[in-house]
């Protein structure tokens, strides 16, 4: 992307006559749940009356800056997806396609559904249900002033550093330590040539595209509440946050 073009991109976005280029969400589904064990896959779990998958569309669907939602799922959800779109009344779902053998050949599958005319690709977990609309919306303001953004949270605790043989080696500065999360927000073209630099499958965020080509991501803190549902005890405490927030409405 020429430069000329990313400053008129930042212009419109600035000066408010455009506060939202044109954003795809791709919302990544494909994982086995081996850590959740059972025979539902954890998208279609219920959380608090709604399945986990869904709680996680409506929130990009509410989202006023996403425009496209592109959904990767296991080649045999795919239909159960389209009908969970249709029952909660995901409008912006465009696409529903089949994974890859890995979570970054999943996001690559998904990214060459967008539209041709996407400025900004919003990358997230479809299992990180807790995200809200207004935290999407954060993460893509920071990403059109920035090119690139992603959610993340404060370490509170001490963090060491350890050898090979598991002894400690030094104490980290924690003040500069964040867990990523999801969404992950990028200027398409800028993550399109970071693809096609960097050809690696094995990466487990979008991030290090951007660390390998040198590009700085803006961090944005959302806490500890947009957690991923990974294991049988991530669901109670994702309905008390839940629950928590009804209370507080």
């Amino acid at each position: 992307m020429a430069l000329a073009d990313f400053a008129a991109d930042f212009r419109l976005v600035a000066g408010g006559k455009n506060p939202a280029p044109r954003t795809a969400a791709i919302i990544v589904s494909a994982g086995n749940s081996t850590r959740m064990g059972g025979t539902v896959s954890k998208q279609f779990l219920t959380l608090c009356g709604k399945p986990v998958l869904a709680h996680t569309l409506l929130a990009f669907e509410q989202t006023k800056q996403i425009d496209e939602i592109v959904v990767v799922a296991k080649s045999d959800a795919i239909e159960a997806v389209w009908q969970l779109a249709e029952q909660y009344g995901i409008k912006k779902l465009t696409h529903v396609t089949s994974g890859g053998k890995t979570r970054a050949a999943s996001v690559q599958r998904g990214f060459r559904k967008i539209d041709p005319k996407t400025k900004f690709v919003a990358i997230h977990d479809g299992a990180r249900c807790l995200i809200t609309p207004d935290q999407v919306a954060k993460v893509c303001r920071m990403a059109y002033r920035h090119r690139a953004a992603t959610a993340a949270t404060a370490v509170t605790d001490t963090v060491k550093m350890s050898t090979r043989w598991g002894f400690i080696e030094k104490t980290l500065d924690r003040d500069r330590i964040f867990l990523v999360q999801t969404p992950q927000v990028f200027h398409a073209d800028l993550y399109r040539a970071a693809l096609a630099t960097v050809k690696d499958d094995t990466l487990t965020d979008d991030n290090q595209l951007m660390e390998k080509i040198n590009h700085v991501v803006k961090l944005v803190d959302f806490g500890k509440d947009n957690i991923k549902i990974t294991t049988p005890d991530d669901i109670p405490r994702a309905e008390f946050i839940l629950s928590q927030r009804e209370v507080q409405k």
